[in-house]
């Protein structure tokens, strides 16, 4: 039997493929940045085709590294950053446009339309998520009124959608249909489908109300599956170089809610990337925000009872680091931060909120536009650098306060994973802003673990959700040190801040 698998994890800024023993131990990975297409204020787009590309280089060097090859990979799984949308042609494989990333905000008109017209309390109900930008929907609306051809081509089952795991589940399983063979398979899972404002939480299948205040044409949409069977298989002359199941499929934050094993209600995660996602398992039972928070699909296992999910969601994190190494060039490397940030010992009074898309969870304010305050001569890029770490934490804080209040949780330490947690100084802060631990898995990677683990359990490579649960363990941990009084003096300097933010954009 083949010992390991793989899983693509098809983030914001870089494609990966990382192979995972039986103990879900990192064997090999292999990734690559994409390019971030920027073409006016508010807009982010990928390339489809070089994302697809960079998947194939992605898995063929990590097979490469770890000497493997088809025959010793049991399953792939898929995650993916949610929402990004593609409409493509199914008879050539080709994109109409670039995929318009979740950040982006050129669809607020459409959200805020919605809104005026009443429809807000029917898509949360339904959906589970609030008008925004942020969601599939708006998009998928947006390419087909502004794209020449693409509505006629959609009314005629030529254009098609998916988020970018539809994507590469449709080219791993076979592209365009030729030479005898069928198409590639186009299907989501409950995770992905649950992030465009189209699908009913109840039904997990796509609702005709919600689609017609879109007004998508029903067949453009994939498939809804499960987060855990076998879809289809890979191509013996693709990317892999061989047979093997495509058996996983679970938008990035639910893929790391399930790395991090959080398989019992009140167990929740924060992964820290582009953008911060907390997400809390809320059991089979679907539970409704009063604070701003989304009501989500947490996963679904094969014929198993759906699991849902409080979740938190902030646009800008480790895209702010980014910003201050792309942007401004005031640091070479984001790793830089952490050095710079140590050698001030506070934020001398700077605060820096970065609602480069608006404002997410929980205040949804897309008006809202990103501010560095409290400056005076004194400050340095240093205290900037803090700041821009403190702001991480903080959004963090907005969404944990507004879970205890929606699920009355009583929070005993919080779980962590993500690229920012590599980040000492970020992490302790993180426990001094909330006044619990945090608490660090061995694999840091939980997001391409899960859905690894989403695809194992389809073939049988693991039994159960028990057996992932014990390959959890921790690595690191932080406890807070800041005393109380300090704690609510920066977080009210923080709400200052926040609020000097909104109203910016008419």
């Amino acid at each position: 039997m083949a010992e390991y698998v793989g899983a693509i994890d098809q983030g914001t800024t870089s494609t990966r493929f990382m192979i995972f023993d039986h103990d879900g131990a990192e064997i090999a990975r292999h990734q690559l940045e994409h390019e971030q297409i920027l073409p006016r204020a508010g807009w982010v787009e990928h390339d489809p085709a070089e994302i697809w590309q960079n998947t194939q280089t992605a898995i063929a060097e990590a097979l490469k590294k770890a000497d493997l090859t088809a025959t010793d990979l049991a399953a792939i799984g898929i995650t993916n950053q949610r929402e990004t949308t593609v409409v493509w042609d199914r008879r050539t494989g080709e994109a109409y446009t670039n995929a318009i990333v979740w950040q982006d905000t050129r669809t607020d008109k459409i959200a805020a339309a919605l809104t005026e017209a009443g429809h807000d309390e029917v898509i949360k109900h339904k959906a589970g998520l609030p008008p925004a930008a942020y969601f599939s929907g708006g998009k998928i609306q947006w390419i087909l009124e502004n794209v020449d051809g693409v509505r006629e081509a959609a009314e005629a089952g030529h254009a098609i959608f998916g988020n970018t795991d539809t994507w590469l589940i449709w080219w791993l399983t076979g592209g365009p249909a030729q030479d005898g063979r069928d198409e590639g398979l186009h299907v989501t899972d409950v995770t992905n489908a649950g992030r465009t404002m189209l699908m009913d939480l109840e039904t997990l299948a796509w609702d005709d109300e919600l689609i017609a205040l879109f007004d998508i044409p029903k067949q453009m949409l994939p498939e809804i599956r499960s987060s855990s069977e076998v879809y289809g298989h890979t191509l013996a002359d693709g990317p892999v170089g061989g047979v093997v199941p495509v058996a996983g499929d679970l938008g990035d934050q639910h893929a790391a809610l399930f790395g991090q094993a959080c398989f019992e209600p009140g167990t929740l995660k924060n992964t820290y990337g582009t953008g911060n996602f907390l997400v809390l398992n809320t059991g089979t039972e679907i539970v409704r925000s009063s604070n701003g928070l989304l009501t989500t699909m947490g996963y679904k296992l094969g014929d198993q009872p759906a699991v849902y999910a409080l979740e938190g969601s902030i646009a800008v994190t480790g895209s702010a680091i980014q910003w201050l190494r792309d942007q401004l060039g005031v640091i070479k490397a984001a790793a830089e931060t952490e050095d710079l940030a140590k050698s001030v010992e506070d934020n001398g009074g700077v605060s820096f909120v970065p609602a480069f898309s608006g404002l997410f969870a929980p205040y949804w304010r897309p008006d809202a536009r990103g501010a560095i305050v409290g400056l005076s001569r004194y400050n340095t890029v240093a205290h900037i650098a803090r700041a821009a770490l403190e702001a991480v934490c903080y959004q963090s804080k907005d969404v944990v306060d507004a879970m205890i209040a929606d699920a009355d949780l009583e929070l005993e330490a919080l779980k962590v994973d993500g690229g920012i947690t590599a980040n000492e100084l970020c992490m302790q802060i993180q426990a001094d802003v909330l006044g619990v631990d945090v608490s660090k898995p061995v694999v840091a990677e939980t997001t391409c673990l899960g859905a690894a683990y989403a695809a194992g359990l389809a073939v049988g490579f693991w039994n159960d959700t028990d057996e992932l649960a014990r390959n959890w363990s921790e690595a690191s941990r932080w406890s807070p040190e800041w005393d109380d009084s300090q704690r609510e003096q920066g977080y009210a300097q923080w709400k200052k801040a926040v609020d000097r933010t909104l109203d910016w954009v008419d």
